[in-house]
């Protein structure tokens, strides 16, 4: 990812020296957002659990049930996101000097592997139902799905405010299978209810698990690639090079790295090689100025390399490194 450089000829070389984290004009802060609606999201998920092993144990559905420790999963991811939301809050310190914004990142992919743990049961489930039916009451079917409808979309809503924030994104797939649950246990319920067609609940079941898996990997995706301190999205890393080498007074630029912090919070350090160090303010403010405006990047620590004139003939030299 880093080592190449890039001159205002296009040319590429290697070089190395020590970076300077007081070039970045920006601090470390978490960009976690509020915990209020995981708040709500673990209550009311907590009390609709609740609401199904009663209605299951009631109609005799094993679907209700089934639902039913699929919802306490939902609601143990759903506290752990609160958890690394709380500690994402935290400031910068001297023992964490970047925050504790990773955290989230962290819970999101956590929360992504069990989601697809999920998954994989709710299609084993749909399977093994198809091959031996069971007799459901499709009347309590509709009615409990109908309350789990109303709970869901408001938690879902809640928050949707924040998809901004990869572990509440995560949080809010969780909170989408079970909504996307609650529309197929309705709509299943009322085929039984009115044909007796019990097939329909498995297929359901199956269909919303596949919606599921592909927002799932996205979230994986992104969260691994942040983990890995991978070029974020969107941003051509050569580009990059190549832009901050056009700036006036820039000679060439290497040890390059681009990075996110944490999802729209990316980072980049380099050296730069400059023709006269007195220009370096005026230098660094520009690299600020076009990273901000052409990559989205708000944290930029850039150290300065310089060329000095040497004997009276003025011959030019690369200053040593220490």
């Amino acid at each position: 990812m880093g080592g190449h450089a890039h001159d205002r000829r296009g040319h590429q070389g290697h070089g190395h020296g020590a970076h300077r984290q007081d070039d970045s004009r920006h601090g470390h802060p978490s960009r976690a957002s509020g915990s209020g609606p995981l708040v709500i999201a673990v209550a009311l998920t907590t009390v609709y659990a609740v609401v199904e092993l009663i209605g299951g144990l009631w109609s005799g559905s094993p679907a209700l049930l089934a639902d039913c420790g699929h919802l306490v999963t939902d609601a143990a991811a759903l506290l752990f996101s609160l958890a690394a939301n709380k500690v994402a809050q935290r400031p910068a310190s001297e023992r964490h000097s970047f925050g504790l914004a990773r955290a989230e990142v962290i819970a999101a992919f956590v929360n992504s592997l069990a989601l697809l743990a999920v998954v994989a049961w709710l299609v084993i489930e749909g399977i093994d139902r198809i091959r031996h039916p069971v007799r459901v009451n499709g009347a309590a079917v509709l009615v409990i799905a109908s309350v789990g409808l109303s709970l869901n979309l408001s938690v879902a809503w809640g928050l949707s405010r924040h998809r901004d924030n990869l572990n509440m994104r995560a949080a809010l797939l969780h909170v989408l299978g079970d909504l996307l649950g609650s529309v197929a246990a309705l709509v299943s319920g009322a085929v039984i209810y009115f044909t007796g067609y019990t097939v329909v609940d498995p297929l359901l079941s199956m269909l919303v698990s596949g919606l599921i898996l592909r927002s799932t990997l996205g979230v994986i995706k992104e969260s691994t690639l942040v983990l890995l301190d991978s070029v974020p999205s969107g941003v051509e890393f050569q580009e990059v090079g190549r832009t901050l080498a056009r700036i006036e007074g820039v000679q060439s630029i290497h040890d390059l790295h681009v990075w996110s912090m944490v999802p729209g919070r990316n980072a980049v350090s380099a050296h730069l090689l400059v023709d006269r160090i007195e220009r370096w303010p005026q230098i660094l403010r520009e690299a600020r100025r076009v990273l901000a405006r052409d990559f989205g990047i708000d944290h930029v620590t850039l150290q300065p390399e310089w060329l000095r004139a040497r004997g009276s003939e003025g011959t030019i030299a690369l200053r040593e490194l220490p």
